[in-house]
């Protein structure tokens, strides 16, 4: 593939890049019980963007995992189910 990197330049540091680690933190900014991350951790991902989650791309991952072939067909049957979830219920 191209554009891949070994390394990267950040704040005027090499970083090496090792492809088989990924570091996400997910928060629930609808949940009453949620807590602010703290501020050292806070500080280590401020450069990073908020998007909203892909729930396809989600649940097409985890059919895949668990072994369905037809992941793709059976994961936007589930998306539409929960979308239309979504809009029907209450909060």
């Amino acid at each position: 593939m191209t554009g891949e990197k070994e390394q990267c330049q950040i704040l005027d540091k090499i970083i090496l890049v090792d492809k088989n680690v990924g570091l996400f933190i997910t928060m629930n900014p609808g949940y009453a019980g949620r807590s602010e991350l703290p501020d050292n951790l806070a500080n280590l991902f401020r450069p990073v963007a908020m998007m909203a989650p892909d729930f396809f791309f989600i649940v097409k991952t985890q059919l895949m995992s668990e072994g369905f072939k037809q992941n793709e067909a059976l994961a936007k049957k589930v998306v539409t189910i929960y979308e239309l979830m979504l809009k029907q219920l209450s909060k």
